[in-house]
């Protein structure tokens, strides 16, 4: 087992303290969404009584939401890549059956909370 000096115990304080920071001032930002929307659309002149305030309320709410978390979801799952390296994984599900290894890939990629709707593939 690694021990720490004092100055690599430092750094890794302020580390920690700037993530609670960050983490902190996420959740501020998360809880003050709907309010935010709520005034933005009360700027504009507009009420979630019609269909044109109403559209207007969810774009002002819901993009933000979406972007809050995936930037957080994006930072979790950096964080999660630097305690898994791509060669454990694959010696992990190397060798494997082939129902085996894909019962493990699934177990593994229940962790990655992205889909792959995005991705197209190549043309052959």
């Amino acid at each position: 087992m690694r021990t720490l000096d004092a100055g690599q115990t430092g750094k890794t304080v302020k580390y920690l303290a700037l993530l609670l920071l960050v983490a902190a001032l996420w959740f501020a930002a998360y809880g003050q969404l709907l309010p935010l929307a709520d005034a933005l659309l009360a700027l504009l002149g507009l009420t979630r009584a019609t269909h044109l305030g109403e559209a207007v309320h969810f774009f002002l709410y819901d993009t933000p939401k979406v972007l809050l978390l995936l930037a957080g979801i994006v930072f979790l799952m950096g964080i999660v890549q630097t305690f898994f390296a791509p060669e454990g994984t694959r010696a992990l599900l190397s060798g494997r059956r082939a129902g085996v290894g894909n019962l493990l890939a699934a177990a593994l990629g229940v962790v990655t909370p992205f889909c792959s709707c995005s991705a197209s593939p190549s043309p052959s």
